[in-house]
């Protein structure tokens, strides 16, 4: 999921991208909900509530977490949570996620407009969604994040009580231990990590820019986590064994990393309970899905999609996402919205 940053192409598929190609439309897509503020995270509860969050990328954001309720954004938990002056509130969210346990987790990278993380680092908050209340939030220790550390996207394994980070500022994956707090940076400055390309040709529109280790998801039986620079299209996975060892090197982390294959370029990733790895089309304005079996296949693709940022899933398997316009020029942009793809 990301923003300040760009991605990038290899020059065919840069050509490519310039070309006119047909749409491929769906009657299955629709609106949800719209805004005149960027958007990027989307959550769904099983109870079928939406959350969304507003980015700090700019000094105009009056929100950073909201309930969409009836078409509206409602500040969640409430508006004191959401007034960047109090002690306890949010500032800079980037990405937020309903787990298996339907609680609701709001990352904050606190490095609002890009210009650096501010003490005390970034925070990962627990919300229990019976009450609104917040049950616990995590911090990480200085080394664990860097000064232009920009915590990205989350994934959370209810089952081992792991929770899983990118780091989209410096390219690195975070590993938190949820019972005991206890964080670590990996794979800091792996070649799976970082940027492959320092533009990318969206929808004819070259958006310059390098970004690192963005797009996360965790595979349903929880043995592996997948990953993706923002600006690259090899998709990377690493057995989520390996990443809760207490005892394992950096070195023998970096030997159990695994190219999966070449994918489209995408912002965030999500699996569905198949086995199918929900991805973007940045560069094309579509949906693509990698089967369980390994194949690609592009589900839509169509001129409302302006860059699919996140992606959640409801009960009866309709799939939302964010369209966050990212490498448009601000003149050019629509009102952002929430899409649903029925099932």
């Amino acid at each position: 999921m990301y923003w300040k940053y760009l991605i990038a192409a290899s020059l065919l598929l840069s050509v490519l991208a310039c070309k006119p190609t047909k749409q491929t439309k769906s009657n299955n897509l629709e609106v949800t909900a719209s805004s005149n503020k960027q958007w990027t995270g989307v959550a769904v509860s099983k109870e079928n509530r939406l959350f969304v969050n507003y980015p700090k990328w700019s000094n105009d954001v009056p929100i950073s977490v909201a309930e969409i309720v009836n078409g509206k954004a409602v500040a969640f938990p409430n508006q004191e949570w959401n007034n960047a002056h109090n002690k306890e509130s949010f500032l800079a969210v980037q990405s937020v996620v309903v787990d298996e346990q339907n609680k609701l987790w709001v990352l904050d990278t606190r490095n609002p407009l890009f210009k650096g993380v501010l003490e005390g680092g970034p925070k990962l908050y627990v919300f229990n969604l019976k009450n609104n209340q917040k049950e616990k939030v995590y911090q990480f220790p200085e080394g664990v994040y860097q000064p232009n550390s920009y915590f990205n996207d989350v994934r959370i394994d209810t089952k081992n009580q792991f929770a899983y980070m990118t780091d989209s500022g410096n390219g690195a994956l975070i590993v938190l231990n949820l019972q005991s707090g206890e964080s670590k940076r990996v794979l800091d400055y792996h070649y799976s990590t970082e940027s492959e390309v320092d533009h990318l040709i969206c929808d004819g529109i070259k958006w310059e820019n390098s970004v690192h280790s963005d797009g996360i998801a965790l595979s349903p039986d929880k043995q592996f986590l997948y990953y993706i620079a923002l600006t690259g299209h090899s998709l990377y996975r690493v057995p989520t064994e390996t990443l809760r060892s207490q005892n394992v090197t950096e070195e023998q982390i970096a030997e159990q990393v695994e190219m999966v294959k070449k994918i489209p370029a995408t912002d965030g990733m999500m699996f569905d309970k198949d086995g199918n790895l929900w991805l973007g089309g940045l560069e094309d304005n579509s949906i693509n899905v990698l089967k369980s079996d390994g194949n690609i296949k592009k589900l839509i693709k169509d001129e409302i999609i302006r860059w699919a940022d996140s992606f959640a899933i409801d009960t009866q398997g309709n799939v939302f996402f964010t369209t966050s316009q990212i490498h448009l020029p601000e003149i050019q942009r629509k009102q952002y919205q929430v899409l649903k793809l029925s099932k």
